[in-house]
């Protein structure tokens, strides 16, 4: 009888069940391995695995290497630390609370796994000097037995998965990436041809674009060659952003139907799955029958350059995209500024209260804490998964507890007490596989082996060891208000400062004479802003539209701003068309306080170019409806000087 079914009505992740389970085993090999080997804390080995788990060979891989390179960084400063402040505590918690803090900034500003070593690096440090710090003459062999043992928890996630775990399947993201092309095909046919689409479809198509760059970053990992198909794809995901923002702001009575015609042979082609290559005839033919509509052709150049990087890596084929667009990713400055304050700020304050009080059981609570309050900090909501942190951390205490004065006092043996441990690991299969227990269950393992360690003979008494469970237990309840009082996180504050971020970006470019020369720059880093805007508004629950829109808004202003400087570059222009430009650079940098002059001044220079025979009016009073309609938006976030305070570009 198949028991998954039943399984499933129960609410357990039958897909994910068999990753857990394995997850599970390869965590009580790598501890029996690291005893065996005669470290110091074989379960640490254990708690890696749990830690690098993935499940997907591509992702596994990465993962692995990132958490190697991190923990060897972190142990080298760690022991450079032990070695300058000569195992003095004061020091050696100062050094401590300055990496910690770096780290934190680091990995709050990278993306992927590589985000995670840095992570990785603050953490690995206080493995080697907290649990022994007084010793120095030591510090050597102390770094190398936790190298040791991370290492081996690294090599034996990795053969179990690579023995077990799927192959990432790069077809699911290609796939999507292709139907998202075809959507936004057919919505240009359908405005081209007199019938304009609806707002909430392209909203939905530009949801499903966020969604898919936030899927790009397992897909990149674990070889070149799927770093440059994820490449080759998010430059795509920016020429459909691009497409998806002409088509809201394109004037009511565009009609351009032969245009649309090989728009709609070129949606044709993908959806009966013909390769790229033979879309770009109709790309190219589209580009140069909408000269006449210069934000059009723009729109249709860049899917064609885009459907040309794509060729690099398709179809089976292993040459290096041809990327013409730059590729350039959003960072979030303010957080990353404020993550290392606090994750520095609290390692100093409870560092310095651990130096002063003595207090035995201090190293774990900071051990716990530097971990926490640096991986946790790149969520969107952190203090709401501390929530399910605590409860995990303290299941797991639990256990421990019965596990050390239940179970192991029955053991002869340190073998004994390895193989006692394992079902208390494998009890951990369950919940990390069950929707409501997911997220928080891994920390119930993670608490269960830092409580645990299989030596004879067992120290210390009851209440020495409730108290220790309730110092590891303390970590996650200390980082939870940590996140709720000091720089208060989620995904409204966060939405908020990237708001903030992209209208300070378009003052920015409204004052700088260079603003022209990087437009590509500007647009590309744009486009991405705008994504994780969409992301970071559903996770906020904002109402459909608002933070879209708005964003939208800004784009379709920032172009015309780039326009407007390359014209005042010309050396032909007449003195009376300058000063109606600087005037409008001038009211545009000043919209959020006074939209409505900006939209005057916009459509006054577009009525002046319109006479003159430019090609320009058309972006202009795009930017002008477009500002219009999002006042609002504009105003808000003016009203926030401080969210993008100090934010670089």
């Amino acid at each position: 009888m198949n028991p998954l079914p039943a399984l499933a009505r129960l609410g357990f992740d039958t897909g994910r069940l068999g990753f857990t389970l394995r997850t599970c085993f390869a965590a009580c090999l790598a501890l029996l391995a690291a005893w065996a080997l005669g470290l110091e804390h074989p379960q640490w080995s254990a708690m890696t695995v749990f830690a690098s788990a993935q499940p997907a060979r591509n992702m596994l891989l990465e993962k692995a290497f990132f958490r190697g390179v991190g923990t060897l960084a972190g142990t080298a400063v760690g022991v450079v630390l032990m070695l300058l402040s000569g195992g003095l505590p004061l020091p050696v918690m100062l050094g401590l609370a300055l990496w910690v803090g770096l780290c934190a900034f680091a990995g709050n500003l990278l993306r992927g796994f590589v985000s995670y070593g840095a992570l990785i690096a603050g953490f690995s440090a206080a493995m080697v000097v907290l649990l022994d710090i007084g010793h120095p003459d030591h510090v050597l062999l102390l770094a190398a037995d936790r190298l040791l043992t991370v290492l081996t928890g690294i090599v034996t996630a990795l053969v179990v998965g690579l023995l077990f775990a799927p192959k990432e399947g790069e077809d699911a993201v290609a796939g999507e990436a292709r139907q998202l092309a075809i959507r936004v095909l057919r919505q240009l046919t359908s405005l081209l041809s007199g019938t304009r689409p609806g707002a909430e479809e392209q909203r939905q198509t530009l949801r499903q674009l966020a969604l898919l760059d936030e899927a790009l970053e397992p897909h990149g990992a674990g070889s070149l060659r799927s770093r440059r198909s994820a490449r080759s794809i998010r430059s795509l995901i920016s020429a459909l952003v691009s497409a998806l923002v002409w088509l809201r702001t394109a004037p009511e009575t565009l009609r351009v139907e032969p245009v649309g015609k090989l728009l709609e042979q070129a949606a044709d082609a993908l959806e009966g799955a013909a390769p790229v290559t033979e879309i770009l005839p109709q790309l190219e033919q589209a580009a140069d029958l909408a000269s006449e509509h210069p934000p059009l052709r723009d729109a249709i150049l860049r899917l064609e350059a885009a459907a040309k990087e794509r060729i690099g890596v398709s179809d089976g084929e292993v040459r290096p995209a041809r990327i013409e667009h730059p590729v350039i990713l959003h960072r979030d400055w303010v957080g990353a500024r404020q993550a290392a304050l606090r994750a520095g700020g609290i390692m100093l304050g409870l560092g310095t209260l651990w130096v002063v009080t003595g207090w035995q059981a201090g190293a774990l609570l900071l051990l716990g804490t530097s971990v926490m309050v640096t991986l946790f900090s790149t969520w969107e909501n952190p203090a709401l998964i501390m929530r399910k942190v605590l409860v995990g951390q303290a299941c797991g205490a639990l256990a421990a507890l019965a596990c050390r004065w239940l179970v192991w006092p029955h053991a002869t043996s340190e073998l004994e007490l390895v193989l006692m441990l394992m079902p208390f690991i494998m009890l951990g299969a369950l919940p990390m596989a069950h929707r409501r227990t997911m997220l928080g269950s891994i920390d119930y393992c993670m608490a269960l082996l830092l409580l645990s360690q299989p030596a004879l003979p067992l120290k210390g008494d009851l209440a020495g060891t409730v108290f220790t469970a309730l110092a590891v237990v303390s970590a996650p309840l200390l980082t939870l208000i940590a996140f709720r009082t000091i720089f208060p996180t989620d995904a409204r504050q966060r939405l908020q400062v990237l708001a903030g971020m992209m209208l300070r970006e378009l003052q920015d470019l409204c004052s700088a004479p260079e603003a022209a020369l990087r437009a590509a720059t500007w647009r590309a880093r744009l486009n991405h802003r705008l994504l994780r805007l969409v992301r970071l508004s559903q996770q906020a629950g904002e109402r459909a539209g608002t933070q879209e829109d708005g964003g939208i808004a800004v784009f379709a202003v920032g172009m015309a701003v780039l326009r407007l400087r390359a014209m005042l570059a010309e050396t032909d222009l007449a003195p009376a068309t300058a000063h109606a430009i600087r005037l409008a650079l001038a009211r545009i940098a000043n919209a959020a306080e006074q939209p409505g002059r900006a939209v005057q001044a916009l459509d006054e220079l577009a009525s002046r170019l319109d006479e003159a025979g430019r090609g320009e009016p058309e972006s202009l009073r795009a930017a002008s409806r477009a500002l219009a309609a999002q006042a609002s938006f504009f105003q808000d976030q003016g009203g926030r000087p401080d969210a993008a305070a100090g934010a670089p570009g």
